[in-house]
């Protein structure tokens, strides 16, 4: 019994071995941006974020505006 459990134990430690030798060569494959390239897709980022932001509030003023001609 005692031998199946050390067994088991050495299959997990390769297992677990092999699993981080695999994440260490597919970060190799992965091709990183470079720092104008972060820059750039960060200012699209906020760009958008601060046109949806101000379109939401347009749509909002309208809505309001119109409940209040509905409603009084």
């Amino acid at each position: 019994m005692a031998a199946k459990d050390s067994v088991k134990k050495a299959e997990d430690k390769k297992s677990i071995s092999k699993y981080f030798r695999g994440v260490k060569s597919e970060f190799k494959k992965v091709v990183w941006p470079t720092k104008k390239q972060v820059l750039n897709y960060t200012l699209i980022v906020i760009v958008a974020c601060i046109l949806f932001a101000l379109l939401l509030a347009v749509f909002d003023k309208i809505v309001m505006f119109a409940l209040k001609l509905i409603y009084g």
